[in-house]
Formats: structure tokens, sequence, C-alpha cells
């Protein structure tokens, strides 16, 4: 195939790590690929900076990262020979109780089945096959409906994760494990009572079990100049400081991908939509917002559980009865005084991240998509609960509200940080229903972000896919299949 003359054979737009993972897999086959971003840094969630005081540096999104080394393209990446180490907590996540306990996702799956009680087995019989055969599936899991490699392993997987979480967490017997499953799926963030809410619960557990849940050095920075760096000693190009809202700001390309959300895409090229291809994307739903805290700290926080005190990522909401509900709540539009926080605490594993002695930590609760209600008080309160004194040992904070999470990121559609929602009537329609859900209506665009398969997180995956469809598409370039 013989192509004209561009600027450039293809333009991505946006350098989250959907648009980097995009950028690599293009330049790898040999393209000239321009990495286009509004900020003065690259990395979309992957940035890290001094939120609070000198000398405490605090990840702004996402930072604990355990899709990054499950992600089957972001592992075949040498992103360690571009500075990138992970660290890795002496417990994924812990899971405290008002009596004190707590239940724990460790690296080793019978350890997790011991904290879960009369409960161990059960769990054990429930996911040693998702072990097993994560392998054949991590691919099709992290990607487009499309049918599997491995259709029984496949099955064998789906016919759990397509249930409610609550109706999931019924298996279990102790408030331990239903508690566990319930902080697992409420990464979903949706009501738990709705279909394939189990889904992120299982592929959480299934990560921690198999790689762990890490924290780069330094920051989830680290991980955006890693894939900036290797990109760029490809040959790739980046440019920062250039906000995209026209078509007519690109250079000429063969093939344009968006690291975009629907909305920023119909203003910025809906003029090059059909009329069908444009109302499906009107009709894309945004989810719940997030409200996030960064604090400063004198010292660590003093959980009463000692499990928490190992843990890198803590999930604060006692049973699986009050985080439904308060997820429930959230979702009807309302602010419950007892939500469900995620809390991380990567000071503990990094001493980078504060000055000697000192700590940080970031923490979010989910709260209606738009919201400006200030929750500081609702999850500190949530933080005491679980670690009585822990407020005496803040420094400063810093506090963003859905408002200014969607102003330091444009594709956080009033604090959506999973690009949409993702319910079972979008589960396969994101964006739009469409064979390629990548492929917009116009020759040569691509949407690459979390709003396509498979969703948020730092995987990388939405940008791989769009990539791949753009090369078999425009450049007539096969890539190997991942495993």
């Amino acid at each position: 195939m013989v192509l004209e003359k561009r600027d450039f054979d293809a333009v991505v737009v946006g350098s989250g790590p959907n648009g980097l993972a995009a950028a690599i897999l293009l330049q790898q086959q040999g393209l000239s690929v321009l990495l286009l971003e509004g900020r003065d840094t690259i990395g979309g969630g992957l940035r890290t900076a001094e939120l609070t005081l000198p000398g405490f540096t605090h990840d702004i999104c996402s930072a604990v990262h355990p899709l990054a080394v499950a992600s089957p393209y972001l592992k075949t990446l040498p992103l360690a020979d571009h500075g990138l180490e992970y660290l890795y907590p002496g417990l994924a996540a812990a899971h405290p109780f008002d009596d004190g306990s707590a239940a724990i996702l460790d690296h080793s799956i019978r350890k997790t089945a011991a904290s879960l009680g009369t409960d161990a087995q059960t769990y054990l019989e429930l996911m040693k096959p998702i072990l097993n055969d994560w392998p054949l599936i991590a691919a099709d899991v992290l990607g487009p409906l499309r049918f599997p490699k491995h259709p029984f392993a496949m099955a064998r997987f789906g016919l759990k994760a397509i249930i409610a979480a609550t109706t999931f967490a019924n298996r279990f017997k102790t408030t331990a494990a239903r508690g566990l499953f319930a902080g697992m799926a409420a990464h979903a963030i949706q009501p738990l009572t709705n279909l394939d809410t189990t889904a992120a619960g299982l592929v959480l557990l299934t990560a921690g079990h198999l790689q762990g849940w890490p924290i780069p050095k330094g920051g989830s920075a680290a991980i955006a100049k890693a894939l900036g760096s290797y990109f760029t000693s490809l040959g790739g190009t980046i440019q920062t400081g250039v906000f995209v809202q026209s078509l007519a700001q690109l250079p000429s390309a063969h093939a344009v991908l968006f690291d975009v959300t629907p909305q920023q895409l119909l203003q910025i090229a809906g003029h090059r939509f059909s009329a069908i291809y444009k109302w499906q994307l009107e009709r894309y739903r945004y989810g719940m917002g997030v409200f996030k805290i960064d604090w400063a700290l004198d010292g660590p926080i003093p959980f009463i559980a000692e499990q928490c005190r190992q843990a890198g990522t803590l999930h604060l909401g006692n049973t699986l009865e009050e985080i439904a509900a308060s997820e429930l709540m959230t979702s009807k539009g309302h602010h419950p005084e007892k939500p469900f926080v995620l809390l991380v605490q990567p000071s503990l594993f990094d001493d980078s991240r504060a000055p000697k002695g000192k700590h940080t930590a970031w923490a979010y609760c989910h709260v209606p998509n738009g919201s400006t209600v200030d929750m500081t008080v609702f999850i500190e309160n949530q933080v005491e609960r679980f670690a009585p004194g822990f407020k005496a040992r803040i420094l400063a904070k810093n506090v963003m509200n859905t408002a200014q999470i969607q102003e330091y990121n444009p594709n956080y559609i009033g604090g959506d940080i999973n690009g949409g929602v993702m319910d079972i009537s979008q589960l396969f329609t994101r964006p739009v229903l469409r064979w390629s859900p990548y492929k917009t209506s116009a020759k040569g665009i691509y949407i690459c972000s979390s709003s396509t398969p498979p969703s948020g997180g730092v995987h990388g995956m939405c940008g791989y896919y769009a990539a791949e469809n753009a090369l078999r598409e425009v450049f007539n370039i096969s890539v190997k299949p991942l495993n």
C-alpha cells in the first residue's frame, strides 16, 4: 500500500496511559508518530506533585497500579530500562472492620484465605480456577467484545463476572470475606447490586495474587516518564502545551487517535461524523465522580489492625451492607455520611515521598457526578474510625472536588475517573455499538481513551487495541496477538 505524503503517519492526541500505549505501538511498527499533550507534562492521570507542603509528593490521580503490571501490553515494554521501578507493599490491600480485625489481600492466595475464617476454603475454590485460567484469558478480559481465544476458560470467568457483586458475595458467610469482596467490587464505581460489578472485584483479586498491587518509586509520574522515554527512544515526537480543540490544529496524518472521552471528541471532530455516530456519542453516559484528599502527615496512620499498617491500599467501609448502601445512595445523587473510602499510604514503602519521619496519604470517596459538596469531614471521620489519632497527625491537606478534578484532566467529566459508567448497558457499547469500538465513522479517526474497552485503569489496553485497529485498517500492518 502506497500512502500520500503527510507530516506524520499518525497523530495521537492526549498522553494518558492509553495515548502513550497507542503512540508506542504505532511507533514500534516504524511509523512516524506525533504525541500531543495539552499540559506542560505528559501523563494524564499519571502525574505527581507537591500538593501540600515542600518535600511531600502526592499522586494527583492514580497511585497504585495492579493493572499496569498485569497489562498484556505494558508488561512487554522495557520500562525498567527507562527508569521505572515498582515497589511492592507487604500486603496489597487490607480491609478493616469495627471490631479491630481486618481481611487482607496478600500475594499468597492461602494467606488471603486464612484471613477469611470459615470462608477460607470457599475463597480458594472460587479463585484458584481464575488464577489458573488468567494467562489464557487476560487479553480477552482486558479487551473488546470478540470471540475469545480460549472460550471455555473465558466462559468460566464470565459466568462469575457478569453477576452483581451482592449476589456473588452471598457465596461467603463471614463478614470478613463479604466485606473484602465488597471493597474490591466498589472499584466498579456503581451500585453493587448492578450486573457485572463482580468483574472488577475478581480482576483486582486476581492481579493481587498473580502480580501484586505495586506503587511506582517516586510516584505515578514515573510510569508516564518511562513510557515517554521509550516512545522517544523509538523515534517518536512529543509536543506538550498543545490543547487540541479542533482538527484544524493538527498536522496532516493518515490516522489520528484521540485519548479523550465522547464529549471532547464531539467538540473536536463532531462535524466529520455521521448523524448516527454523533447521536450515539451524545447518548453516552458518565458515572459517579470522586472527591479526593491528599494529606501530609506527622507520622504513619495509626490503624488499629496491624495488617492495615503493612498494606499499600486500604478499603474503608466496614461491611458489605454498609458499602453497598453507600454506593447506592451516591448513585442516586446523595452524599452518605459514611462513604466507602479508598486510601493509599505510599510513603510507608517509598521514602522519597516525604521528609524523614513524615508521611503522605491519598484517599477518595465516590460522589454524584458534578458534585461540589466538601466531603473532607466524612472521609477523615472514616479514617479516624479505623485509626484513632489519625486527625492529630495531619500537617496539611489538599482537596479536589469533581469540578477541580475535571479541570485537572478534561477526560474526568463530572469527576468520573472511569471515562463513563460501565454498567451492563455500556459494558459492550463503549462508546457506541460498533463491531470496532475504537473506529469512528470518519475515515482515519479513532478513539483510544478509557471510554473504550476495557475501560478505566492504568493498563494501556484501550490505546493498544485502537492502535492495532489503525495499523490494520489504515496501514495494512498486522501485529502479533498478545498472549
